[in-house]
C-alpha cells in the first residue's frame, strides 16, 4: 500500500473525524519546524507527512480510493473507481485512454493555516516563518495549550499565496512537432461557490502545438489548480515531451537518419530514398566516396524553425557502412589495384597473398 496514513495520524482505520482532528492536532502541534529550531529538517518532514495524511483521510473520496488502493492509486499509479474528481485531485486525458487519477498533496503550512488560523503559533521560537504576509505573530505565549485559542478553520488575515505550479507532461510525435496539431486536455479540479464549499468541475482545455515546438516547451494556464481559502490556485503546465522516432532524431532543428549501405554503393555512390514527415517521398543521390565520418546534408529538409516556420533546419544523413565478412585473396588483388588506380596515394603496405 506503500504510506501508511492511519499509522502516521496514530489512528485505526475506523477513526471518525473528530478523532482525526484531535490526532492532526496534536502531532501537527508536536511536530511543527518552528516548535522544533534544532531538529527542522526532521520535523519538516514529519510536520509534511501528518498534513498529507490528514487531508486524505479527512476526505470521504480521498479515503475511500485510498482504503482501496492505497497511496498508488491516489498519486497516479493505478485509475480511480471513478472518475468524478475528489477533492485534490486532478485527471487527465488525452483522448487516448482513460482518465489518469492524479492527487496532489496540498502545502503542509496551507492545511495548518486552514485548521488553525495562523501558519505558525510559534513566532521567534525557531526564526522560522511564522505568520505569512507580514501578520502579527503570537509569540508562542500560549504555551503548549496553545491550540485552545484557536477557532479550527478561522480565516487568516494574511494575503493568499500563490499555490506552486503544476507541471504535466505533454507527451508529441515527431509528425505532430512537424507539422503543428491541436490537442484537447480534459481535467477536473476543485472550484469555490460564494459560501465557499468546494465543487468539482470538469474543463476541456486547447492546446495548439505551433509546428517546431521541441521538447521542454511549456504552456501555461494560469490558475486552473484547485481553489482553496487563502491560496491563489495554481498555474497548470503543460510540459512538451518528444516521443521516439522510428527513422529520425532531432538534434536541434536539424533531422538526422542513418542509413546502413554496404561497401561496394559506399565506394560507388547510391541513392538514399526517405518519406519525410509531412508524407513526401525523396530521393537524394550521392556520387561521393562515403567514408565512416561521412554526412551527407539537405538544405531545408529539418524541422520548421518556430519563430519563422517558413524556415527550416537541415536533413542530415549518416551512414553506417557494412563491410564485407571475408574476402577471397583474389578479390583481395582486384580492390587493391582499384585503389591504387584510383589513388595511388592510398596504398602504403605492400600486399601480400596467401
Amino acid at each position: 500500500m506503500g504510506v501508511d496514513y492511519y499509522n502516521i495520524l496514530q489512528v485505526d482505520k475506523n477513526a471518525k473525524d473528530e478523532d482525526l482532528k484531535k490526532a492532526y492536532r496534536k502531532l501537527a502541534m508536536k511536530w511543527h519546524p518552528d516548535k522544533n529550531p534544532n531538529n527542522k529538517k526532521e520535523a519538516e518532514a514529519k510536520f509534511k507527512q501528518i498534513s498529507e495524511a490528514y487531508e486524505v483521510l479527512s476526505d470521504t473520496q480521498k479515503r475511500a480510493i485510498y482504503d482501496q488502493y492505497g497511496e498508488e492509486g491516489l498519486k497516479g499509479q493505478v485509475p480511480p473507481p471513478q472518475a468524478d474528481g475528489p477533492g485534490g485531485a486532478t485527471y487527465f486525458s488525452t483522448g487516448n485512454g482513460p482518465a489518469a487519477f492524479r492527487f496532489n498533496p496540498r502545502n503542509a503550512d496551507d492545511i495548518f493555516a486552514e485548521f488553525f488560523g495562523c501558519s505558525s503559533p510559534f513566532g521567534g521560537m525557531g526564526g522560522g516563518s511564522g505568520m505569512r504576509g507580514g501578520s502579527r505573530s503570537f509569540g508562542g505565549m500560549f504555551g503548549d495549550d496553545i491550540f485552545s485559542s484557536f477557532g479550527e478553520g478561522r480565516p487568516m488575515n494574511s494575503a493568499p499565496r500563490k499555490a506552486p505550479p503544476i507541471e504535466n507532461t505533454l507527451p508529441c510525435s515527431l509528425e505532430e512537432l512537424y507539422k503543428g496539431t491541436t490537442k484537447k486536455m480534459k481535467i477536473s479540479r476543485e472550484i469555490a461557490d460564494a459560501s465557499g464549499k468546494t465543487l468539482p468541475v470538469e474543463e476541456i482545455l486547447t492546446i495548439d502545438i505551433k509546428p517546431g515546438w521541441k521538447k521542454g516547451t511549456k504552456i501555461t494556464f494560469p490558475e486552473k489548480g484547485n481553489e482553496q481559502p487563502n491560496v491563489i490556485p495554481a498555474d497548470l503546465v503543460f510540459v512538451i515531451d518528444e516521443k521516439p522516432h522510428s527513422t529520425f532524431t532531432r538534434e536541434g532543428n536539424d533531422l538526422v537518419v542513418t542509413k546502413k549501405i554496404p561497401l561496394v554503393e559506399a565506394l560507388t555512390g547510391c541513392a538514399v530514398n526517405l518519406t519525410t514527415l509531412d508524407g513526401r517521398t525523396l530521393t537524394i543521390p550521392i556520387s561521393n566516396v562515403i567514408h565512416p565520418d561521412y554526412e551527407e546534408v539537405v538544405p531545408r529538409e529539418g524541422m520548421p524553425i518556430p519563430k519563422d516556420p517558413s524556415k527550416r533546419g537541415n536533413l542530415r544523413i549518416k551512414f553506417n557502412i557494412k563491410f564485407p565478412a571475408r574476402l577471397t585473396a583474389e578479390q583481395k588483388v582486384r580492390n587493391q589495384e582499384t585503389i591504387d588506380f584510383v589513388d595511388p596515394a592510398r596504398s602504403t603496405c605492400e600486399y601480400i597473398a596467401f
